[in-house]
C-alpha cells in the first residue's frame, strides 16, 4: 500500500512565506544600515589627502645650529599632527639664502604637487644691507610665480635691525605688508616675534633661535598655518 505525501495547507504555506519574508527584510535592513555607517566613515575627498606645505626659507627655517628634531619644520609638523591636521611639511630652507637665492631655486624647491608655501626670506638681505628695492623685487617675483601656479601662500615678514637707520627700516619693513596686500596672501608680520633680541631664546650668535625659541615661533605662527590649510582645502573640489 503506497502512502501519498500530504501537501501543506494554504495557511501553512502562508506562515512559511511570511517567516522567510521577515528574515529577508531584516537582512536587507542590516545591509543598508552597514552601508550607511560605511559611507558616514568615509572622509570627504577634499579632507582625505594631506595638504603639502613647502617652507621656502633661509637658516631660520633650515634649522641652523639645532638637532634635526628641534628645527622649525619638524616642530611645525609635530604641532600640526598633534592637532589632528593632515599636512606634510617639507623643509626647503637653505642657510645664507637671500631672496634672490630663493628665487633662483624656486622651481625645484617647490615641486609640482605642492599645495602651499610658507615664504620666509629677507633676513640675509637685511643683514647684508642690500637695497630694499632688490629684496622687494625678488619677493614680488616669487609671489607672482607661486600665485600663477595656484599655490596658497603664507608670507613671513622680517624687520630691519635698528642700526640700519630709520629710512632703511621703513623701506624694508614695508615690503611684506605691501606684497601681501598686492597678492592677497596670508601675512605673518614678523617671523621672530617674541624671540628676537631675547638672549635666553637665541643661540650664541644672537640671531638664530634655540630650541626653546623655535617652540615659541611655532606656537605663535601656528594659527596662520592653520588658516593656510583651510585656504587650500576650500579650493579643493568637494
Amino acid at each position: 500500500m503506497r502512502l501519498l505525501s500530504q501537501r501543506p495547507s494554504s495557511s501553512t504555506r502562508a506562515r512559511s512565506y511570511g517567516w522567510r519574508r521577515g528574515l529577508l527584510q531584516i537582512a536587507a535592513a542590516a545591509l543598508c544600515g552597514a552601508a550607511l555607517v560605511a559611507l558616514a566613515c568615509v572622509p570627504p575627498a577634499n579632507a582625505a589627502s594631506p595638504v603639502n606645505i613647502v617652507v621656502l626659507g633661509d637658516s631660520l627655517t633650515a634649522g641652523y645650529g639645532l638637532p634635526d628634531k628641534d628645527g622649525f619644520v619638524p616642530r611645525l609638523q609635530a604641532a600640526l599632527t598633534a592637532k589632528g591636521l593632515a599636512a606634510e611639511v617639507t623643509n626647503a630652507g637653505v642657510s645664507g639664502d637671500t631672496t634672490a637665492d630663493g628665487l633662483a631655486r624656486l622651481d625645484w624647491s617647490v615641486p609640482e604637487g605642492a599645495d602651499a608655501v610658507i615664504v620666509e626670506l629677507g633676513a640675509n638681505d637685511m643683514l647684508r644691507g642690500l637695497d630694499p628695492g632688490v629684496t622687494r623685487k625678488g619677493l614680488d617675483t616669487i609671489l607672482q610665480r607661486l600665485t600663477q601656479r595656484h599655490i596658497a601662500i603664507l608670507l613671513c615678514g622680517m624687520r630691519a635691525a635698528p642700526n640700519l637707520g630709520l629710512e632703511y627700516g621703513r623701506a624694508f619693513d614695508g615690503i611684506y605688508p605691501d606684497l601681501a596686500a598686492k597678492y592677497g596672501v596670508l601675512l605673518y608680520p614678523f617671523f621672530l616675534d617674541g624671540v628676537a633680541a631675547n638672549r635666553s631664546l637665541n643661540q650664541g650668535d644672537g640671531l638664530h633661535p634655540n630650541a626653546v625659541g623655535v617652540g615659541i615661533v611655532v606656537e605663535r605662527i601656528l594659527p596662520k598655518v592653520e588658516e593656510l590649510i583651510v585656504r587650500v582645502r576650500s579650493r579643493r573640489p568637494s
